[in-house]
């Protein structure tokens, strides 16, 4: 049975702790360094992942296999430079981010060193890292990069069930904004709701309650039968009438909600009439 590979975490956050923990969980990895803005924090992510040893800055890191920089967007490269800086990295080795809206491309410090850098983005929210490690599996991952990196991190997912899904480079920010939509701003239009029901006297908890079967039973429908076949709704059925009449109403309220509903019928009527093309 081959060794596992070595990994080093960089700024290990919620992902970072979420995957390292996997990967320990499954052997699918050796841990090695874990190097954070604080001792204590590192301390903690060690603590959490079960494995790892705390680095105290850049020179104090091992030579590792793979080097994960799982730091916030606007650190990445940041932290991908100090770490080329720092002597660490040599052909054969591998680095990669999380991030899923910038590309492979950002780690560009690391390929002058000789490194194969990629993306790996997983396709959840890790708000709480203990429910991510406990249902993990199945978890979609858009990848890109070089070859030579995802010959190597794809195995490493797929260990802890994940399923990788090729994306183009060029496009992440793209595919990034498709993530944006069906999750950060399908939070910001049942807000919208709950404030359209507090309107008409429903208090936000009395709402909520409300909406739980109509959009559990919307999300699962769109699901299972796709967009066009789960829209339902007066602009579905053609009922104008009633749209404009709840347009007139949200816009004499709140003219930004206005401008929101308006744009929403208009994308809404192009995918009803997609629906009687198909």
């Amino acid at each position: 049975m081959s060794k596992p590979q070595t990994l080093s975490i960089i700024a290990c956050g919620k992902v970072g702790q979420t995957l390292a923990r996997l990967w320990v969980q499954h052997s699918a990895i050796q841990l090695q360094d874990i190097l954070n803005t604080t001792i204590a924090s590192s301390t903690r992510a060690v603590a959490f992942i079960g494995a790892g040893r705390v680095a105290s800055d850049y020179a104090d890191l091992q030579a590792a296999d793979i080097f994960l920089i799982a730091a916030p967007d606007d650190q990445i490269a940041a932290c991908c430079t100090a770490l080329a800086n720092s002597g660490r990295l040599s052909a054969g080795n591998i680095v990669f981010h999380c991030s899923g809206a910038l590309p492979a491309s950002i780690l560009a410090s690391a390929s002058r060193q000789g490194a194969a850098v990629a993306s790996v983005h997983p396709i959840r929210s890790f708000a709480v890292p203990e429910k991510v490690v406990a249902n993990f599996a199945g978890t979609y991952c858009g990848v890109e990069g070089e070859p030579a990196a995802l010959d190597m991190l794809q195995p490493l997912f797929k260990a802890i069930g994940a399923q990788t899904v090729t994306i183009h480079g060029d496009n992440k920010v793209l595919y990034h904004a498709g993530a944006v939509f069906a999750s950060n701003y399908l939070v910001t239009l049942m807000d919208t709701a709950v404030q359209a029901y507090g309107k008409a006297g429903i208090p936000p908890d009395v709402a909520l309650k409300m909406m739980a079967t109509l959009v559990r039973e919307t999300t699962e429908n769109v699901l299972q039968l796709g967009p066009e076949q789960a829209l339902t709704g007066p602009i579905a059925r053609g009922d104008v009438a009633t749209v404009v009449r709840q347009y007139r109403a949200v816009n004499n309220w709140y003219q930004r909600y206005g401008r929101l509903y308006k744009q929403m019928g208009k994308l809404t009527a192009e995918l009803a009439r997609r629906r009687k093309t198909r």
